[in-house]
């Protein structure tokens, strides 16, 4: 019987298995046809949606898959290399489609990582589980089903952040490494739907019970010159759900749009 990366989400032990996740209280879970294993309690999310949904993750699987957000994912993987050693244990949260994951899988090969996922969108982890090279479980990074002190590193991708079960599950020492949009990411997709874009907000850097190591700030360019990957881009963000419909017909006709990709990327020891 193989051990999972993961523990219950009921009684916190640990779970083995195969087809069915079980811990030593009796405990079970089985894995979907689709090859992850749902960890959520129905207690834990009070909302009918959970996640992206499927028009989201349909159109960010087609964006990423031409390779826009290429940089980003070879300097993620970069900052990996920097704490990598045979056998890690690499948490992505926030996981998605996996299309960072399975990367980091495949390019960490030699050191023969354990890697998991967790995304609270089955939709998303759908796709994701296709890719393969993690283990993966819908769930909530508010409530993380691993182990306290077992990563080695854990991912945050442009998902939310919950840096306090971030600190819990990273072992001493261990790496936190996050993507963060800067102000002006996406800035010609903004001017384009609205009136008056904003600035994104700077995050906020220290983080507590961590160290910063390093900061990467990445900008550069992409050419979008087809209304389909305009499209996809804004259908993936969440600025779909929170525009109006004479907004979003701006989109349209747009074929041709060059856009400012601005990204940080932080990676952190655990204190």
């Amino acid at each position: 019987m193989s051990t999972s990366f993961f523990c219950c989400p009921v009684c916190g032990e640990p779970l083995a298995g195969e087809n069915t996740l079980a811990c030593r209280n009796h405990h079970t879970f089985d894995k979907s046809k689709y090859g992850y294993v749902n960890l959520l309690l129905s207690n834990q999310s009070s909302k009918k949606r959970h996640g992206d949904d499927k028009v989201m993750v349909q159109s960010r699987s087609a964006f990423l898959e031409k390779g826009y957000y290429a940089p980003i994912r070879q300097a993620v993987l970069d900052a990996l290399i920097q704490c990598a050693a045979t056998g890690m244990r690499v948490l992505d949260a926030g996981c998605g489609e996996c299309w960072y994951t399975s990367y980091f899988a495949q390019e960490l090969a030699a050191f023969s990582p354990n890697l998991a996922g967790v995304d609270i969108s089955k939709d998303a982890l759908r796709h994701g589980a296709k890719r393969g090279g993690a283990e993966l479980a819908v769930a909530s990074t508010a409530r993380l089903p691993v182990a306290s002190d077992s990563c080695d590193a854990v991912l945050n991708i442009f998902s939310p952040p919950e840096i306090g079960e971030f600190r819990r599950v990273l072992c001493p020492g261990g790496t936190l490494i996050r993507v963060l949009p800067m102000a002006q990411h996406l800035w010609a997709l903004k001017s384009a739907l609205y009136d008056k874009p904003y600035l994104n907000p700077m995050p906020e850097t220290s983080l507590p019970g961590f160290d910063l190591l390093t900061q990467m700030d990445l900008r550069y360019s992409i050419q979008l010159d087809a209304n389909i990957d305009v499209w996809n881009l804004f259908t993936m963000t969440p600025y779909f759900y929170k525009t109006g419909r004479s907004d979003q017909a701006k989109l349209q006709n747009l074929t041709h749009l060059t856009e400012t990709i601005e990204v940080s990327i932080f990676s952190y020891r655990k204190i």
